[in-house]
């Protein structure tokens, strides 16, 4: 037998305690680090927003001005993405849009949470005769037509955003119930709650302490499908000439004014769209994720 074949193999190393601690802070956090998608969505909607809220406050701004001597005009300096048929700025008209949006997303995630959390809470809390005349008013609120419910309203009282909003938000309320609803069922069952029970603590000191803090999460999450429902659904009121009356700007009533040009002007309508598409897109990524993490906790 010749010497090389009685040196044995060289063999890796064993993993030692010392590298496989200091291996888990960095796997820990690779984990909590956001993929691409998440920040791309985040700075999207962190674009969208800052422009809403900081475009209003520069000098010239103003949605409603009209350049006569370049109607229609294609994107260029000094109008971006473009004119309308008016001479209006698309791009200030776009960003004033937002604003609309935002206003009525904020409002109807604001009726829809705490109306609808509070009653959750209380059907699956109470149980019994409170959750089964909560169901049935949440499914009398459900059958109802939204958007046609909205439009009579607006044709009754005049366009307003609070009123498109609080009315969006009403109908958003029975989805809000029954998602806290089931979170608050699911931990009603549960051993810190039971033994909170049992060592005689208010049922208002456990909801407070005990089953708000667990709902929060879940309710938060179905928040960001309400918000793209009610974006949605100004864009289509606006659109269908039952949100704001025009020159105001919406992203649904530009798009409604630029349809007749589209085929010599499709900047005017193609502009807010994709504005309010990639809004939609981003905000109902960014939901997925947090109900997709959720599920793994």
């Amino acid at each position: 037998m010749s010497a090389a074949e009685t040196v044995p193999a060289p063999t890796a190393p064993a993993p030692t305690p010392t590298t496989t601690a200091a291996a888990a802070p960095r796997r820990a956090a690779a984990r909590r680090r956001p993929s691409a998608g998440v920040l791309a969505a985040c700075g999207w909607l962190a674009v969208v927003a800052l422009a809403a809220l900081l475009f209003p406050l520069l000098p010239g701004f103003d949605p409603l001005h009209g350049d006569f001597a370049h109607p229609a005009a294609a994107p260029g300096p000094g109008h971006w993405l473009g004119t309308d048929a008016a001479g209006r700025d698309v791009l200030q008209r776009t960003v004033a849009g937002a604003r609309a949006s935002f206003t009525v997303a904020g409002l109807t995630i604001a009726v829809g949470l705490l109306g609808g959390g509070a009653l959750g809470v209380a059907a699956g809390w109470f149980r019994g005769p409170v959750d089964k005349v909560i169901g049935f008013a949440a499914d009398l609120l459900m059958s109802v037509p939204t958007l046609i419910l909205v439009m009579i309203a607006v044709s009754l009282r005049g366009p307003s955003l609070t009123l498109i909003g609080a009315l969006i938000g009403l109908f958003t309320v029975p989805h809000f119930t029954r998602v806290v609803r089931a979170v608050v069922l699911s931990l009603s069952e549960r051993g810190f709650v039971q033994a909170a029970r049992m060592i005689g603590t208010s049922p208002l000191r456990i909801l407070r302490r005990e089953v708000v803090p667990h709902v929060a999460p879940a309710a938060l999450t179905f928040a960001f499908t309400a918000t793209t429902v009610a974006i949605v659904a100004e864009g289509s009121l606006s659109f269908l000439g039952f949100g704001l009356r025009p020159p105001e700007p919406s992203w649904g009533g530009i798009i409604a004014e630029g349809r007749t040009t589209l085929g010599s002007a499709p900047w005017i309508s193609l502009a807010p769209a994709a504005v309010l598409c990639l809004t939609v897109l981003a905000l109902n990524y960014l939901g997925e994720q947090l109900r997709s993490k959720g599920g793994r906790g």
